[in-house]
């Protein structure tokens, strides 16, 4: 650098994860060999969107600014032989979305800092990324609690003159997850023809949008688990979990450019028979106690104790006059009746065992793989993902999982504010399995095992 020894922008705690609304603090470290003649030197805060439709490309075709603060932290002068330290302060606004890059597009938030020499002398510039997380709370979702499903009915034809039909529903166990917390995801194929389909896929899907006069759609399979195929006139159930792995929240508030969007593609690799669940993914997980039929069910008690006393207080009671005595009758000898009297069904018996229609065939697919698609992530190389999670229901699992280079949301290793950082999670180990090089077995072998 010559006259310039070191130029560098900290922050203050070495942070660099920040929430909306937040002040970021820091100062400017400026070391010379020789005296240096400047006009200024100035600090600048800069938080905005850009997009583009051609990948990894930064000359964006429409941006979205957030806030652009500059401040003079040296007027015209000469810094002398050694170190100065400029110190510097921005609130970031409450509106800002958190940060994000994609493919097509990021939400970027930086510190620049320059020094402006005399005329024909060389200027000085040098900047540091930092990144904002505006939580989610799933609670606050409209719509969020129950189940997502769908259902789909397929004709198709084979063997060039027959023809099938295959009945597919599926739900997930909820509307919302977190990262490190399991979908269940439960799936019901009626294969109504003489041929076999192929294998069933369940896929966490994500589609990210980026809104420009002709939007660009960026969608890829997070994560797919492979399961068996039905046999012909089989009706069966699958059963499956997806890990959520460290993922963008679905909203990123505040921003009109990019939307991103989550949902489970189940589907049949032959015939060609698909549906889909949209989720939401978030940062705070769903609290069970704030379900609204619950807080229905917990208020009608109180509800139940209270209108007896109110009836009896509004509506006069006539007195009752005394009933003449009865004659004396001859006691009744005791029957002892040789029959039981009728009781509720045991807790083991099911509904439809008898006299109904049968019980479906079901089977946990025992050759399965959670494949995570490398490109699904857009975290920077070494950084994790930090969570706030409160995982509630029964299949929820601390942690998280490790991400590598590719496109969504980069945050570092430090956490933010009322954050709770936990270790990453990796999926279910299948690399044991003998699957796909064996086929997989029949639905009839799988029940009786």
């Amino acid at each position: 650098m010559g006259k310039l020894q070191e130029f560098e922008i900290t922050f203050d705690k070495n942070k660099v994860v920040y929430s909306p609304g937040e002040s970021i603090t820091g100062a400017v470290t400026i070391k010379v060999a020789q005296s240096l003649p400047c006009k200024a030197i100035k600090v600048n805060c800069h938080g905005f969107c850009g997009i583009t439709n051609k990948v990894n490309d930064t000359a964006w075709m429409m941006e979205e600014q957030y806030f652009n603060s500059t401040v003079s932290v040296a007027d015209k002068g000469t810094l002398k032989q050694g170190e100065h330290t400029f110190p510097f302060k921005f609130l970031i606004p409450a509106t800002a979305p958190t940060s994000f890059e994609g493919n097509y597009g990021k939400i970027i938030y930086r510190v620049r800092a320059f020094i402006d020499t005399p005329r024909f002398a060389k200027n000085y510039s040098t900047e540091k990324a930092f990144y904002l997380l505006s939580l989610l709370n799933l609670n606050k979702v409209a719509d969020i609690w129950g189940t997502s499903s769908s259902a789909v009915t397929q004709q198709f034809t084979y063997m060039l003159v027959k023809t099938g039909t295959v009945v597919l529903k599926a739900q997930t166990d909820m509307k919302g997850y977190t990262p490190g917390q399991i979908i269940q995801v439960t799936t019901n194929i009626h294969n109504q023809s003489g041929k076999s389909t192929g294998t069933m896929v369940a896929s966490l899907m994500q589609r990210v949008t980026y809104e420009m006069k002709r939007p660009t759609h960026d969608m890829k399979a997070v994560v797919e688990v492979e399961g068996g195929v039905v046999k012909p006139g089989k009706e069966v159930e699958w059963k499956e979990q997806i890990i959520v792995p460290p993922l963008p929240q679905s909203s990123l508030v505040g921003c009109e450019l990019i939307k991103i969007e989550y949902y489970v593609k189940v589907s049949l690799k032959s015939p060609d028979v698909m549906l889909t669940l949209p989720i939401h993914i978030g940062n705070v997980s769903l609290d069970k106690t704030l379900h609204p039929s619950r807080n229905a069910d917990a208020a009608s008690p109180a509800v139940a104790e209270e209108t007896p006393a109110s009836a009896s207080d509004t509506t006069p009671t006539p007195t009752p006059r005394p009933a003449p005595k009865p004659a004396p009758r001859p006691t009744a000898r005791t029957r002892v009746s040789s029959h039981n009297s009728p009781s509720a069904p045991p807790a083991e018996f099911r509904q439809g065992v008898e006299g109904g229609a049968p019980v479906n065939d079901s089977f946990s697919s025992k050759r399965q793989s959670q494949l995570v698609s490398p490109n699904a992530f857009s975290y920077a190389p070494g950084l994790s993902f930090p969570q706030n999670q409160q995982p509630t229901a029964p299949g929820a699992v601390s942690g998280g999982f490790s991400g590598s280079t590719g496109a969504s949301a980069p945050y570092p290793p430090e956490s933010a504010p009322g954050l709770v950082a936990t270790p990453l999670i990796l999926p279910p180990d299948y690399g044991t399995s003998s699957y796909p090089q064996e086929a997989p077995p029949s639905y009839d072998e799988s029940c009786n095992t």
